[in-house]
């Protein structure tokens, strides 16, 4: 009886910790008007485009 009580509680505390180390990362959606900076750069041909705020 005493083993398979050490047996149970073994169990209770390995599934315990690995409920303990499980989760979920949960993250808001970016909102629909959130504008991202573009940086500038070269083009081909050596012509360059200006940043410019993208939505």
């Amino acid at each position: 009886m005493r083993r398979l009580m050490l047996i149970g509680i073994g169990l209770a505390v390995m599934a315990g910790a690995s409920l303990s180390l499980t989760g979920c990362v949960v993250v808001a959606p970016r909102p629909h008007y959130a504008r991202v900076w573009v940086p500038g750069y070269y083009a081909p041909a050596g012509v360059y485009v200006s940043g410019h705020w993208r939505a």
